[in-house]
This record gives structure tokens, C-alpha cells and sequence, in this order.
């Protein structure tokens, strides 16, 4: 039991990956940049959490449903998963947002006048 969290979030995260190769979203698009935005969003939200736990804020809940593995205290493996899903389906949505934009045979200027 104490690995279907972190299993549902590897299949988030495929889904994911799924999604980008389907669409060109992100990493099919541009992966240099991709990967330094994923890079620099897990690390900005993994400082926020230490500092977050440092305060006495942020604390890791108990349940069968986890690991148990720490990177620190109170910073639970998961938790890395987590944040890299989060910022992955961030760049998705904009990917996808970007895309909408892109559309060939539409003039924007157009859809706003009509």
C-alpha cells in the first residue's frame, strides 16, 4: 500500500508526457527550455517547502497510501513527484494555450472584431 501515491503520480506524470508528444506542447516543442523551466519550478517550490517546514507551516501527514521515504524532514519523496507534475501540467496548459494561438488559417484580429 505504501506505494500507490507515488505510483499514481508516475501515471499523472506519463499521462503528461503523453499529452506533450500527442500535441507538441513543451518538451517535443523545445526541450533545452523545458527542461531548464521544469528544473527551475521543482526547485523554486522544494525552497519554498523547506522554508515552509523550516517555519513550522508545511508538516508531512501520515498515511499507508506513502513511502515513508524522507529527503528531509518533514519533505516526504513524494513530494518531488508532486511538484514536478504540478509544474508539467503548468507548462502543458501553456503549451496548449500557445498552440490555440498558432492555429494556422486564423486571424486573431478577426475573432476579436466578430
Amino acid at each position: 500500500m505504501g506505494l500507490i501515491y507515488w505510483g499514481a503520480l508516475l501515471f499523472s506524470l506519463s499521462g503528461m508526457v503523453v499529452l506533450d508528444r500527442r500535441f507538441d506542447l513543451t518538451f517535443w516543442r523545445d526541450a533545452r527550455k523545458a527542461t531548464w523551466t521544469m528544473i527551475l519550478g521543482i526547485t523554486f517550490f522544494l525552497v519554498w517547502d523547506l522554508f515552509g517546514i523550516a517555519l513550522g507551516i508545511f508538516f508531512r501527514g501520515t498515511t499507508d497510501l506513502m513511502t515513508g521515504i524522507l529527503l528531509a524532514p518533514e519533505l516526504p519523496l513524494e513530494e518531488v513527484f508532486f511538484l514536478a507534475l504540478l509544474c508539467y501540467s503548468t507548462l502543458n496548459v501553456l503549451g496548449a494555450t500557445a498552440n490555440l494561438d498558432r492555429r494556422p488559417g486564423q486571424n486573431r484580429d478577426q475573432e476579436v472584431a466578430a
